[in-house]
């Protein structure tokens, strides 16, 4: 008997049902079997059915004799089962990956509950995912298991039957079996929770809920949709055999008007001459199943009220007018943007023919992403060095609290951000400024860039089109001919940003002012970074945080981070980070020592908090070994990772570290103390003398004083590597040169 019974209906979704079938047998946990049910499909999910059973002894592969429709497909599967939960999974959906593996750990958590619900996100075929609005309805605080009647709000939740794990002992003690029809799950979802002595949530996302352009049945224009009518008929009978259950009858009431008003407002689902006949039928149940007690919410009255009286006429008219409103609204907001749009235009052409503001900066960094980076490190250092100039910083409004509150904040778009850039002597980013700025002759625009090029840059991109993909080249040579000067970490960076961005500017061969801080920061100061980042005392924190991939649009995530987690055992924490152009964190199953970081705006306080690093082509590395720490790069994805983005050399050849090629490899190096040893040194010794000649703490000031102050001679002089005390390792390691930071030693 296995754990999980995990039943699989497929008809017409040959196009998915591999990668549907493949999501549960790649998963983690294994205590499983699959039962695939071939729904009397006329295309070729039979044939696939059978051949991964042939392949795979945890499939059992069941076959309709003819299309029997969703619910009876599952009844097959149920009968087939001998899982001790049941989990249903679309043919067209997938597992999220680790899903099965948490599942398991909740349900031990809470006790066996005989149901769990758990999230999911609805996944189009742009690539952009949807998590479920309502996913804080599974929120895991609180005491667990627990009764719907404790929580009734989850009743809100889609009423699906896979986004739940069912206990199987309890659905046969029920009795529970899917009727036929197209609103199948209705009179199964809402019966187990109300019957349901023990519930638990499960706040993780298992499930992607694939949004098919075409060919969803619940979004075809048909008369089956009046099978609606029968579903909920038969949750009332269950109500009514259930004399307990009593006090349900007015929330189903409410839910069944919301359903029947969803359905209506939906645009091609009802055939345009059965209307009336719906609403009719609404009707007919509005009066059959109405219960004291069963008001409305005020924002659904009229819509209930309308199907009370079968007013179809009346809700036609009313929903056609709100659409009407609700385009009228739309051109209105189109038209104010315009003007405003207008008038910005207008005010920047004005301001570009007032005086340039001599003693007045404006910095930026990752898009308006906060207060980050190389900018960041230069404003602080113009504050102090050169406290006559006034300092703005561009952030949207989500990241001003990154921003020093002795720093004005500017929106991008706004009237000020555009004066900014048109009066503003001193124009500082990591990337480009808007398209439209045209800088003036007395303005200086210094680009710091984020990071040494290991990846292609610029017109580099030209012979790797899925990484250049709509970059304008002309536009980009455009923006690199205002650049005055262009900051340099090293000779290899300089040399690649000046073919990668042909222009007239000046490079600035400084190091990175990002890195000054590695050099400064004390151990107090390590502490206290490790202490609100949750990293426990004494225990090594290794910072995963892999790059971008220009050929995929989600994050790449090649680990098992759970895996890794408890392979490297109970004295490790891993502090997983997302590349910045990602909005969602690396995907992996919640662990207590998985800590995600993408959240926090410095990445060079995670780099002080972190033992070592675990990275791939991100230029992360050539800072990281700055701090004479372990790196460790993990690869296996080179020849596809060349072949999209191109690099400037092979890192495995030249690496920073130990190289892992596959997972296996890279639990290996960890376990045998590779990671940190002789020959891991004496690698980061020669990338350091190589990458890191400028990087001594004293990059900003070299900057500040030649950009802001004007200064060509006298520059502080690079410090010798081995003269360089960074910030002491939180935990330090075998053979390391023990010191204190610049900070501490001027003490």
């Amino acid at each position: 008997m296995a754990r999980f019974s995990i039943i699989v209906p497929a008809y017409k979704v040959q196009a998915y049902l591999q990668e549907c079938l493949q999501s549960v047998l790649g998963q983690t946990y294994e205590d499983f079997e699959l039962v695939a049910v071939d729904d009397g499909s006329p295309d070729a999910c039979g044939t696939i059915i059978d051949e991964v059973a042939a392949a795979d002894p945890r499939v059992v592969a069941v076959h309709l004799p003819e299309n029997e429709g969703l619910g009876p497909a599952r009844n097959a599967g149920i009968a087939r089962a001998t899982g001790d939960y049941l989990i249903f999974l679309d043919g067209d959906d997938t597992l999220t990956p680790g899903a099965l593996q948490t599942i398991a750990d909740r349900l031990k958590e809470t006790d066996s509950p005989d149901v769990l619900v758990y999230d999911y996100a609805r996944t189009y075929w742009s690539g952009e995912v949807v998590r479920n609005i309502l996913s804080d309805l599974l929120d895991e605080s609180g005491p667990a298991p627990f009764r719907l009647v404790d929580r009734p709000g989850l009743l809100r939740v889609l009423m699906v039957v896979w986004n739940k794990a069912y206990r199987r002992e309890y659905i046969d003690r029920q009795g529970f079996a899917f009727p036929p029809g197209y609103y199948e799950d209705t009179p199964w979802t809402f019966p187990a929770l109300m019957a349901a002595e023990s519930i638990a949530t499960l706040d993780r996302v298992c499930v992607h809920y694939r949004q098919r352009r075409q060919g969803n049945i619940l979004s075809t224009t048909s008369r089956k949709h009046f099978d609606i009518f029968d579903q909920y008929d038969r949750v009332f009978a269950f109500i009514d055999s259930r004399p307990a259950l009593d006090d349900w009858r007015p929330v189903l009431f409410r839910r069944m008007l919301d359903h029947f008003s969803k359905l209506v407002a939906v645009r091609g689902r009802l055939p345009r001459r059965s209307r009336p006949e719906f609403f009719r039928r609404a009707r007919a149940h509005h009066r059959r199943h109405r219960t004291p007690g069963s008001a409305p919410l005020l924002r659904a009255r009229l819509r209930h009220t309308l199907l009370r009286f079968g007013a179809h006429r009346t809700y036609r008219a009313l929903w056609t007018a709100q659409r009407v409103q609700m385009g009228a609204r739309q051109a209105a907001t189109a038209l104010g943007r315009a003007v405003r749009a207008g008038a910005l235009h207008l005010h920047y052409r004005i301001q570009r023919c007032l005086p340039v503001r001599e003693n007045r900066a404006v910095f930026a960094a990752y898009d308006g992403r906060g207060y980050a980076c190389n900018p960041a490190a230069i404003e602080e250092k113009v504050r102090e060095l050169a406290p006559h100039i006034a300092t703005s910083w561009i952030s949207r409004p989500e990241y001003h609290h990154t921003v020093p509150t002795g720093t004005r904040r500017l929106r991008p778009g706004s009237f000020g951000y555009w004066t900014a850039l048109a009066r503003d002597k001193y124009l500082v980013n990591n990337v480009n400024f808007d398209g439209r700025l045209v800088k003036r002759p007395r303005q200086i625009l210094l680009q710091t860039h984020h990071g040494t090029p290991l990846k292609s840059m610029g017109l580099d991109l030209q012979d790797h089109p899925a990484a250049a993909r709509r970059t304008e080249f002309d536009r980009l040579l455009a923006g690199a001919d205002q650049w005055d000067y262009s900051l340099s970490a090293n000779r290899h960076s300089t040399l690649v940003w000046e073919k990668a961005y042909p222009a007239g500017h000046t490079a600035l061969e400084y190091g990175y002012p990002r890195n000054d801080v590695f050099q400064r920061a004390t151990s107090a100061d390590v502490d206290r970074l490790r202490e609100s980042l949750g990293i426990p005392d004494g225990f090594t924190a290794v910072l995963y945080a892999p790059t971008q991939r220009d050929y995929r649009r989600t994050p790449y995530v090649p680990l098992d981070l759970e895996r890794l987690a408890q392979a490297l055992g109970p004295r490790f924490v891993v502090l997983t980070r997302a590349h910045h152009t990602y909005e969602a964190p690396l995907p992996h199953t919640p662990h207590p020592r998985i800590i995600d970081v993408s959240g926090h705006h410095r990445v060079e306080s995670l780099c002080l908090a972190a033992d070592a690093l675990i990275t791939d082509y991100s230029s992360l590395m050539f800072d990281y070994v700055n701090l004479d720490r372990p790196v460790v790069i993990h690869i296996d994805d080179w020849e596809a990772y060349e072949a999209a983005r191109g690099t400037y050399f092979d890192v495995r050849a030249f690496p920073p570290g130990a190289v892992a090629r596959d997972e296996d490899d890279l639990i290996d190096i960890f376990t045998t103390d590779h990671w940190r040893g002789s020959r891991s040194a004496q690698l980061r010794a020669a990338f350091r003398a190589r990458f890191c000649p400028y990087d001594d703490g004293l990059a900003a000031e070299r900057v500040v004083r030649r950009v802001f102050l004007g200064e060509t001679t006298g520059l502080p002089a690079p410090v010798p590597l081995d003269a360089r005390t960074p910030a002491p390792s939180p935990l330090p390691l075998p053979g390391q040169r023990g010191g204190r930071s610049m900070s501490e030693a001027r003490r």
